[in-house]
């Protein structure tokens, strides 16, 4: 694999971003959806390998012996993804056999191929509160170098609030898949504190959206194989396979919690950052927890 160099950030169509996500964008644009893909949404560093896990499990996880062998970036490809000596997400996409095809995307949603929309796909978003989010992805901007050099933690928090990361503003992000919902009901938004809460109640809600009946050893094997301890010692979820992370800075499945920002921000950084949030979303009907 070419040793892959950190990109510059850049503007596209209005959103921050980088070149690996863009340079194959043509093709991701006219992507063709079919009608019983499942297409997987979240800002990046939301839950989004969690999620696809649970999805992975629930189609193809019904008895042990067949489930997955591939590492979950094969399996769920990543749409968007154009690297070096990869193959694009896109191509990944199109030579899956599997019925669904469970493709993820961090994309926002102005930036979604329109075939998702056309062919009425099942979409499942998860988004997680800003203050663990902008925490989250910190450590896995030092440790994936498909992403800028991230700098110190004040001037990534910075950065964080002005929109200036790839995938653009996490506001923008949360609050354009929210209202999609009025106008697509083909959409389940959940949120990641409601799956760390409790989590045998999401996958009830997850498995009545896709009208889904799992018996209880299935729903047990999902429960027990998605519990963080289970992922992370799991090298076909934990990207310990995947070459562009570095994971002796900081492990790519890091604590998976709810309020680990208290261990990172200061009071002030803190109590900046809520005003910031209560201005910015004092229009939108989503909230966020921000602890359990």
């Amino acid at each position: 694999m070419m040793e892959v160099q950190r990109p510059e950030l850049i503007e596209f169509r209005g959103v921050c971003m980088s070149h690996y996500f863009t340079d194959n964008f043509d093709n991701v644009e006219k992507f063709q959806a079919r009608p019983d893909d499942i297409l997987i949404a979240t800002y990046p560093k939301a839950g989004t390998t969690w999620i696809s896990h649970i999805l992975e499990l629930i189609y193809f996880g019904k008895s042990p012996e067949v489930l997955p062998s591939l590492p979950i970036y094969e399996c769920v490809p990543f749409l968007e993804l154009s690297a070096p000596g990869l193959a694009t997400g896109v191509e990944l996409a199109e030579k899956m056999s599997s019925r669904p095809r469970l493709i993820k995307t961090h994309l926002p949603l102005q930036l979604v191929p329109p075939s998702f929309w056309e062919q009425n796909c099942r979409v499942i978003y998860v988004a997680r509160n800003p203050k663990d989010n902008v925490i989250s992805y910190f450590h896995f901007d030092r440790m994936n170098f498909m992403d800028p050099e991230p700098g110190d933690w004040n001037s990534y928090l910075e950065r964080f609030s002005k929109g200036k990361m790839v995938f653009g503003s996490w506001y923008d992000h949360v609050t354009g898949w929210w209202e999609r919902r009025q106008t697509h009901p083909q959409l389940l938004y959940l949120f990641y504190e409601d799956m760390k809460e409790d989590l045998p109640r999401e996958l009830d809600r997850l498995c009545d959206f896709l009208g889904v009946a799992l018996g209880e050893a299935e729903r047990d094997r999902v429960l027990h194989a998605t519990g963080f301890e289970a992922m992370k010692s799991n090298r076909l979820t934990n990207y310990s396979t995947c070459d562009m992370m570095k994971h002796d800075i900081s492990p790519f499945m890091r604590k998976g919690m709810v309020g680990d920002w208290k261990n990172h921000f200061t009071v002030a950084q803190s109590e900046a950052f809520d005003e910031d949030y209560r201005r910015k979303m004092k229009d939108s009907t989503l909230s966020f927890r921000m602890e359990l």
